[in-house]
């Protein structure tokens, strides 16, 4: 039976990176006046995985992308399993289940992003997300849920209810952005800590990259279990024709730093 120590930390805690970005990452190289065209996406996305996932305890990586990069994560594979309804240039609008995804030996776990909305959907939100969950125990596998919400006032709400269906791991966003006074940042968390019933981690959408090792300590301070972030770990390798460089030189070093975070505050996941 696959455990959380699958994607885990010697610590027991959680500093995994997230490449599982499509149209957001395409529209990051049009803003640099790059080529987004699939190869090149395909390209970046191997370089990631090729530098980064021997320093993480996790990877992930969305379908369309797997056959590429699996090979290249040796640990912590885990494989989006979203549909996402998103206008080329725009934010993901909702989401469904793509339960076509096949994932390959060696994948420890699958990730659904749900846009958590308090509107006439929200019924049909929570009960993909527990099909979802019934989904990776059907493959064997661990279940990463992934709310996102519009406003910093519903990240506990949607805690409050997603939580309920019992993922293997949470993925949250940071309160107030990573900004603003960490002690209300870990008062906030604590709120979010109390309302789940399993180990979560913090992702680092809405925080600016220079805010997040500060986010994430306030988030440990206040019962998370590490991260699982994307454009604060590797953003700086966008504009590059070669990310190769920028990546050792930034990303290496940011997921050290992130790793002595959570390993001094972070809540090993089996003390839940």
């Amino acid at each position: 039976m696959i455990t959380l120590d699958a994607l885990a930390r010697e610590s027991g805690t959680f500093v995994m990176v997230a490449m599982d970005q499509r149209e957001s990452l395409r529209t990051m190289f049009r803003e640099h006046g790059r080529d987004s065209s699939d190869e090149q996406m395909e390209r970046f996305k191997v370089a990631v995985a090729r530098e980064l996932a021997p320093y993480a305890s996790g990877f992930l990586i969305d379908g369309a992308h797997l056959d590429a990069v699996a090979p290249l994560v040796a640990h912590g594979l885990i494989v989006a399993v979203d549909r996402l309804d998103q206008e080329r240039g725009g934010p993901v609008e909702d989401t469904a289940l793509d339960e076509d995804v096949v994932p390959p030996p060696g994948a420890v776990a699958l990730k659904l992003l749900v846009i958590w909305r308090d509107d006439d959907r929200r019924a049909d939100r929570l009960a993909m997300s527990r099909s979802f969950v019934e989904l990776a125990a059907r493959h064997a596998l661990l279940s990463v849920l992934e709310p996102v919400v519009r406003d910093d006032a519903s990240i506990l709400e949607a805690a409050r209810e997603l939580g309920a269906v019992r993922p293997s791991l949470y993925k949250c966003q940071v309160p107030l952005r990573g900004r603003g006074d960490p002690a209300e940042i870990t008062r906030r968390c604590r709120e979010i800590d109390a309302a789940l019933p399993v180990p979560w981690v913090v992702l680092s959408q809405g925080v600016d990259p220079a805010d997040f090792p500060r986010a994430v300590e306030a988030a440990c301070k206040g019962g998370a279990s590490g991260t699982l972030a994307g454009r604060a770990v590797w953003t700086p390798a966008v504009g590059d024709e070669d990310p190769t460089p920028s990546l050792r030189d930034y990303s290496i070093p940011r997921l050290g730093e992130l790793a002595a975070i959570v390993d001094a505050h972070g809540r090993p996941w089996s003390d839940r």
